[in-house]
């Protein structure tokens, strides 16, 4: 039986595309997996990336649930070490009264950005040591039994959000292990401790309230297409784009210059970067995906469909969904 399957929107603005036609996209993309039969759409939280729009990310979640009927929709993630976990709590306490039974709260420790937007955002640049914690005081806003006395998140206290860590090293795996909280693992763009942080987990996971047994879901880049040719076309803008945001150092590369750079040693950390990415046709991708999900032993898969364009990001949910059944 084929593993759940769902999608990770990387709201991305493509070339000649405004933040608001990003949005519209998210809009379209979350409906025809709805169609298709994904489990849950997660948005990530990123700020300063001229390229992302998922900033505000449970105002993303709100808009596409509006739009939408039975999909899950969630954050993957936010990053808490940005925020106080009351205001969570509160945020998607109020997604959950609004949309029950349909919102998911992925949490990761990383601040999703540079040191000088860290400091635009008023956090203290070492509030990610205090992550088990904040996340067991949002957990406690979210259930029966607040941890901080008389401090109460309304909405949210007794929606009782399902809480899901993100990661992609062994902290992540070992906090989600000790809270008895499923994983999430990036491996779609940081692949190199996959395995280790999966059987890091699966090893040392207590049961909780929420999970009895452990859970994981990684993540993989995907490019369906019609043809091999099309896919691989797309794939290469992918890997322009990591080289301009891994190297390039602020300066302009034509596809030309970037192609040069990628079929050099020095585009090594690129290729590493997208090591797990299914490309090619429905069946290739189908088949990796197989493969895919042996290798990390997942319970659910998350992909991001990388195409360039809205067009080419549900062509490839429907092939993918297609081979899948």
């Amino acid at each position: 039986m084929s593993l759940p399957l769902s999608i990770l929107d990387l709201a991305t603005v493509g070339r000649d595309e405004s933040v608001a036609d990003s949005l519209a996209n998210s809009v379209a993309l979350a409906r025809r997996a709805e169609e298709l039969g994904y489990r849950r759409v997660w948005y990530a939280e990123h700020h300063n990336i001229r390229g992302i729009a998922s900033s505000a990310t449970s105002v993303l979640i709100g808009h596409v649930a509006a739009h939408t009927s039975t999909i899950r929709l969630g954050s993957g993630g936010v990053m808490l070490p940005n925020h106080a976990p009351l205001m969570i709590a509160e945020q998607f306490g109020t997604l959950e009264t609004l949309h029950p039974g349909r919102i998911d709260l992925g949490l990761g420790r990383a601040p999703g950005t540079d040191q000088n937007t860290l400091r635009a955002l008023r956090r203290d640049p070492r509030a990610s040591e205090t992550f088990p914690r904040d996340v067991q005081e949002l957990q406690g806003y979210l259930g029966d039994e607040t941890l901080v006395e008389g401090v109460n998140a309304i909405p949210g206290r007794g929606t009782h959000v399902p809480l899901h860590i993100l990661g992609s090293s062994l902290f992540g795996a070992k906090v989600a292990a000790a809270l008895g909280l499923p994983y999430a693992f990036a491996s779609h763009f940081a692949p190199d401790a996959l395995e280790e942080a999966v059987a890091a987990y699966r090893a040392e996971f207590r049961p909780s309230e929420q999970c009895s047994e452990p859970y994981v879901i990684a993540g993989l880049n995907v490019i369906a297409a019609d043809d091999d040719a099309q896919a691989q076309r797309e794939f290469q803008i992918v890997k322009r784009a990591r080289l301009k945001m891994l190297m390039t150092g602020g300066r302009t590369l034509t596809e030309e210059q970037a192609d040069q750079v990628l079929d050099s040693p020095q585009s090594a950390p690129v290729h590493q970067m997208v090591k797990y990415s299914a490309v090619g046709t429905a069946d290739t991708v189908g088949a990796y995906l197989d493969d895919f999900a042996k290798l990390a032993d997942a319970d659910e898969l998350i992909v991001a469909h990388q195409p360039s364009t809205l067009e080419g990001r549900l062509r490839s949910a429907e092939l993918l969904a297609g081979v899948r059944g």
